[in-house]
């Protein structure tokens, strides 16, 4: 899988054992202790940085799995008894961390050593502000992008995102492709940020994109359908959306804010057995327009809110949200924080023990964000979407059958973020099969209206673009989302 081998270095004075154990705990002191996992074990979900071909202020942050541990020897100064841990990552490319602690002049050496390929190589060297990826020469390839959220706080839920799109692409060219061509996929990263997103989304088309399927925040979404509108580009956004950002040119799937509360307030109101809703998210467009649906939806339920916070995206200590929730005497939380903000916002609620105050409904929490909870943290933790990992479904069984076999057992969980990308580019191949071309006015006059039979059950589009799917409220547990009967 590597074409290179990346190596990192630091010393530190403490012993190998006491370095070692200082891993994952997220201290703040440097790239070998800032990395974050609940434990040091095969299996546990970790967030690291490291500083791969750049300057340390400029670090690589990697989210990936422990998949192997060894805890130095107590005896040290001997070959061989330092200790190990290795890291496969699937973010921002898909990859191997190795990590060895060693006895050196009276402390401890660390190394890594960061597996590199070609996709790897490529994002780094963009990173660098370097020339990399494909041209706009013409190519045999149909080519579809995918803008993905692979590095920033977003890169949480877009863990399994090139994976889904990935294999989407691969059924789609066993089936003949679009016209006998196979499709080839472009993946672009806007760092969670709308104006990389731009950028990055000009970059796709300058490669022969005339479809990119946009996984990213509707931040970013909507900078690029601004930026796009100038021409004949395809864009579809898969995953939950507050609407507005449709066309003639322009497609939203995924779940509906306002569906996403109607289905889940009145269960949430038994489950807690109050009514008295607290409003907290990030400050961009879709938690705006999220609170403003739950204070058109919520007082049909007889239900209250009695307190509204935002919090920037980047943030990390939401002590000062935590405080006006429990000072209001919210029953519910309704949650709109993303990605990285949103584990950080749930883990901080357990520390202050919220938790036996209240119950959070997160519309856009996933398995992938979940995992970075943390399974201490995940009691009392509700959401709602159209798919979950634990659905059960025959057309989930064989696509998580076929995940798994492609990707193995350490793979990020799927999650209705991800999966709503395979199923994205199934209705795209869908409709270019039924008009003949790579035509985007013309595929997208095929999707529409249109049913779909895909893993989450039977997805409909009427003639504007409305969607219409069943959805779930869901529990957290420490094995993922599990629908439930409140």
């Amino acid at each position: 899988m590597a074409a290179l081998l990346l190596p990192a270095e630091e010393w530190t004075d403490a012993s190998p054992a006491a370095t070692f154990g200082l891993f994952g705990a997220g201290t703040g002191a440097g790239w070998v202790f800032d990395a974050v996992c609940d434990r040091v074990a095969a299996g546990s979900v970790v967030r690291m940085g490291a500083p791969l071909g750049g300057p340390v202020s400029d670090m690589v942050e990697i989210i990936g799995r422990i998949t192997e541990v060894r805890p130095p020897s107590p005896t040290r100064g001997h070959a061989g008894q330092g200790g190990r841990i290795e890291i496969v990552h699937d973010q921002p490319w898909r990859g191997r961390i190795k990590l060895r602690f060693d006895a050196d002049r009276g402390g401890t050496r660390v190394r890594l050593f960061a597996e590199l390929d070609e996709a790897g190589l490529e994002w780094l060297m963009r990173r660098r502000g370097l020339p990399a990826g494909r041209g706009s020469a013409p190519n045999p390839n149909a080519r579809l992008g995918l803008l993905n959220s692979k590095s920033g706080l977003g890169s949480m839920f877009g863990a399994a995102t090139d994976h889904m799109a990935m294999l989407a692409v691969e059924e789609i060219n066993a089936e003949g492709g679009v016209r006998g061509r196979p499709v080839e996929l472009v993946v672009g990263d806007d760092a969670s940020d709308p104006a990389v997103g731009v950028a990055e989304a000009w970059r796709l088309v300058r490669a022969g994109c005339r479809t990119i399927l946009v996984a990213t925040t509707s931040a970013t979404y909507f900078a690029v359908s601004r930026a796009l509108a100038g021409t004949e580009v395809l864009l579809i956004q898969p995953h939950m959306n507050e609407g507005g950002g449709t066309g003639p040119l322009r497609v939203q799937l995924g779940e509906h804010h306002e569906d996403q509360l109607a289905a889940a307030v009145r269960p949430l109101m038994r489950a807690a057995g109050g009514k008295r809703w607290f409003l907290a998210g990030n400050d961009y467009c879709w938690p705006r327009s999220t609170h403003a649906a739950a204070r058109r939806i919520l007082p049909r339920s007889g239900a209250r809110v009695v307190g509204e916070r935002y919090a920037a995206l980047g943030t990390r200590d939401f002590t000062q949200v935590i405080d006006a929730v429990t000072a209001s005497g919210a029953d519910i939380v309704l949650s709109t924080f993303v990605g990285a903000d949103a584990a950080a916002f749930e883990r901080q609620c357990h520390a202050a023990g919220l938790r036996e105050q209240c119950l959070t409904l997160a519309p856009a929490m996933d398995e992938s964000t979940l995992e970075h909870v943390g399974a201490a943290a995940a009691p009392g933790l509700y959401a709602v979407s159209g798919y979950v990992e634990q659905l059960a479904s025959p057309g989930n069984a064989v696509l998580l059958h076929r995940y798994r076999e492609a990707y193995g057992r350490w793979a990020p969980p799927l999650s209705t973020l991800s999966e709503s990308v395979f199923e994205a580019a199934h209705i795209w191949w869908s409709a270019a099969r039924r008009v003949g071309a790579d035509e985007p006015r013309r595929i997208a006059e095929a999707m529409r209206p249109g049913s779909f039979q895909l893993p989450r059950g039977t997805v409909t589009l009427d003639d504007g673009g409305a969607v219409a799917q069943n959805l779930f409220v869901t529990e957290a547990t420490a094995t993922g989302l599990r629908p439930v009967s409140l």
